[in-house]
């Protein structure tokens, strides 16, 4: 029993047994995951900016009146020539034709005047005397039309010259006005030409003596072999004075200075650019030489013919009378032009050589508002 009792005494005690094994605390939890925020706003997307490689845009060229204040090409030139024409047409066909029917006129007295004088203005003609008269007649008009365009051409020149003067600016001018600022300058403009002439007068009689000499001291054979090289030699000689003293008139009016120092400034002017110039004169000298010769043809035709049927006064006058018309025309049109191309060459070459332009902008400067004849003493300005 006592062993019972042992047992049963053992029984009631929990046996020695192992603890029950560390316990693991229950994971921690899981907050809910971490939140995203929302996304990033997008903005607008960045602006352009002006295209790499371009500055700002270009300023407009000057132009206060019939050019831009740069150097100019053949067509501004030639636009510009055209332009001052429209912009004052009283000062420039209006006094051309004055001078120019002025000039016909004593051409044609010239010419009939030594008929009469010879008695072949008679009321009728044989053939003989019709021949006779009608070559006469038509050899001092031929003289008397070439001293009248030399004259006119002298006259339309310094005239002329001042009308651009002011056209480059913008200015208009009337021909008293022109004639004001010119009739000082005049006579040395009539002294030019005189020299200039005298000049090739004399070049022209030395090569023709020299051939001539040589024909008679050698042979016919010897003066032409000579005289063919030296021919063409004096071509170019007048073809070169005709370009290098092409801007004396306008120096002699708008510089107004003299005459052999308007003589080696247009020299100056021309040397470095003279093909340029030479081109432009050529080219111009062309054109006028074609508009002319379509102007003329009908009257020219229609004179001659007159002449040789003329049996009275009246119809020699008549033919006489066609033929200044369609040289008068002829002037009208084709001289204001081509004075216009030789000013705007020479302006073109003091904005290349002088950097004229920029004194050219100041009397842009001066505005429309200001005297006309504000901007004449600029032409004096040379920079250095």
């Amino acid at each position: 029993m006592s062993t019972e009792a042992g047992n049963s005494g053992i029984a009631g005690q929990p046996p020695p047994g192992y603890a029950p094994p560390p316990g693991y605390a229950p994971p921690p939890g899981y907050g809910p995951p971490p939140g995203y925020g929302p996304p990033p706003g997008y903005g607008p997307p960045p602006g352009y900016g002006p295209p790499p490689g371009y500055g700002p845009p270009m300023q407009p060229v000057l132009k206060p009146g019939v050019i831009p204040l740069r150097p100019l090409s053949l067509s501004d030139i030639f636009n510009g020539a055209v332009a001052y024409i429209r912009a004052n047409p009283k000062a420039t066909l209006g006094f051309t034709t004055i001078v120019v029917v002025a000039s016909q006129l004593m051409a044609l007295v010239l010419s009939v005047g030594p008929l009469a004088a010879a008695g072949q203005l008679a009321g009728s003609f044989n053939s003989d005397e019709l021949s006779t008269g009608a070559l006469l007649g038509t050899s001092l008009s031929s003289f008397a039309g070439a001293a009248a365009t030399w004259l006119t051409a002298i006259l339309l020149s310094g005239l002329l010259t001042v009308v651009v003067g002011r056209a480059v600016f913008g200015a208009g001018i009337t021909i008293g006005e022109a004639w004001q600022r010119l009739k000082g300058r005049l006579l040395a403009l009539i002294a030019f030409t005189l020299i200039e002439g005298l000049g090739v007068a004399i070049l022209v009689a030395i090569v023709f003596g020299l051939i001539f000499w040589i024909g008679i001291a050698s042979s016919v054979t010897a003066a032409i072999i000579v005289g063919l090289p030296l021919g063409l030699l004096l071509i170019a000689a007048l073809v070169y004075i005709w370009v290098v003293l092409s801007f004396a008139p306008p120096l002699i009016v708008l510089e107004r200075i003299g005459i052999f120092a308007a003589i080696e400034r247009s020299f100056r002017l021309v040397k470095n650019d003279f093909w340029r110039v030479f081109g432009i004169r050529l080219l111009a000298t062309i054109a006028v030489q074609f508009i002319a010769g379509a102007v003329t043809i009908p009257f020219s035709l229609g004179g001659q013919l007159l002449l040789m049927a003329a049996e009275s006064t009246a119809m020699m006058m008549l033919s006489f009378l066609l033929l200044s018309v369609g040289g008068v025309i002829a002037q009208i049109i084709t001289a204001p032009f081509l004075a216009g191309v030789v000013v705007l060459l020479y302006t073109d070459r003091r904005i290349r050589a002088e950097a004229f332009d920029l004194v050219l902008r100041t009397g842009a400067a001066y505005g429309p508002s200001s005297p006309s004849d504000s901007t004449d003493h600029l032409w004096l300005t040379r920079q250095a």
